[in-house]
């Protein structure tokens, strides 16, 4: 009788050893450590991307290809749902829309950025760049590091610069050759202050109208011309509504690609390399195949026989510059003396 009570009483401290340790009331049962970037990655992130552009141009074929390479490096766990052809906000709208994080990515031509932050004018300034290779510079560069660092105090965590390529001079009016062809003309821009004054400057009415605001604009008489790269004046049918172009490389037309900064932040670590990761190939793929898209869209535009297409001569772009040097005395206060001592470095190396 003795030992079964011993049996039975083993038996019931080995029954509660194991609910003690079981319910966390063990010696062994110690809190363990959290690895943070692991943290969250059990939940499913949607990142809303929002556009203005078509989907068959640089940006919008970009955007596909970002959700596309998000999507598989972290096995469907964030999803970039893209939003092209301002379906959800027009250009200068994104701004609010991603301060409020209703969207959580977008991707604003470096003209629109300017009505937030003036030091993004330097990318307006008429003829700054000579080529796409100093354009890459400018963004891998000093002046890349100074626009991002400047736009983190509006609440933007800038992932990425995006390429498109450089602007052309359209209109209906009469071929552009010298600065004074565009006296009198009525021309779209977009909310830059420094693309306003371009034309003001050679005796042109700069206009504002939203990007998908163009084409009846143009169709409708409301302006003369408007200034785009062939991407877009391809894709969104501009030329069907314009007689002539000057194939002018006058400004380069790029994108800057923001999060908000604080949602960034709240993101798991592996996430957040896994974006950076798709951002950087994709980046990398865009620069190597915008000027051929553009390219393209050039021939399809002459063969469509439907504009008459003027190419800038070198003797001509040097007329323009001179015309436009009053632009960089007048702005060069707002962008920074810091930002402009880097372009002027640029310029002397090209």
């Amino acid at each position: 009788m003795r030992g079964l009570i011993t049996i039975c009483s083993f038996l019931i401290i080995g029954v509660l050893t194991a609910f003690y340790i079981g319910f966390g009331f063990g010696e062994k049962d110690e809190p363990k450590a959290v690895d943070k970037e692991l943290e969250g990655l059990n939940e499913k992130y949607v990142l809303r991307f929002s556009h203005v552009v078509a989907e068959n141009t640089p940006k919008g074929l970009a955007a596909s290809m970002f959700a596309q390479l998000v999507r598989e490096k972290t096995d469907g766990w964030v999803e970039v749902q893209v939003f092209p052809n301002a379906s959800l906000y027009e250009a200068q709208d994104e701004f609010d829309g991603l301060m409020r994080n209703d969207i959580h990515i977008i991707a604003p031509a470096l003209s629109e950025i300017t009505v937030l932050d003036p030091k993004w004018l330097i990318m307006d300034l008429p003829y700054a760049f000579k080529d796409e290779k100093m354009v890459e510079a400018a963004f891998e560069g000093k002046i890349g590091e100074l626009l991002f660092e400047s736009i983190k105090d509006y609440g933007f965590h800038g992932i990425a610069y995006w390429d498109n390529s450089f602007k052309q001079f359209t209109n209906n009016e009469r071929p552009i050759i010298v600065p004074e062809d565009f006296k009198g003309l009525t021309v779209r821009v977009m909310p830059s202050i420094a693309l306003m004054e371009t034309y003001r400057v050679i005796g042109a009415q700069p206009r504002l109208f939203s990007f998908n605001e163009v084409y009846d604009a143009l169709s409708e008489g409301m302006i003369d011309g408007t200034e785009n790269t062939l991407s877009n004046i391809f894709s969104k049918g501009f030329y069907k509504q314009q007689k002539y172009m000057t194939l002018s490389n006058h400004n380069y037309l790029g994108y800057a690609v923001f999060m908000n900064s604080e949602y960034w932040s709240t993101m798991p670590v592996d996430y957040q390399k896994s974006i950076m990761e798709a951002m950087d190939e994709v980046t990398v793929w865009l620069r190597e195949h915008s000027q051929t898209m553009n390219e393209e869209m050039l021939y399809r535009i002459k063969n469509s026989g439907v504009i008459d297409i003027h190419y800038q001569t070198d003797e001509e772009k040097e007329l323009w510059k001179q015309e436009f040097n009053s632009l960089y005395e007048r702005f060069q206060n707002m962008i920074g003396p810091e930002l402009m001592e880097e372009l002027n470095r640029l310029q002397s190396g090209y």
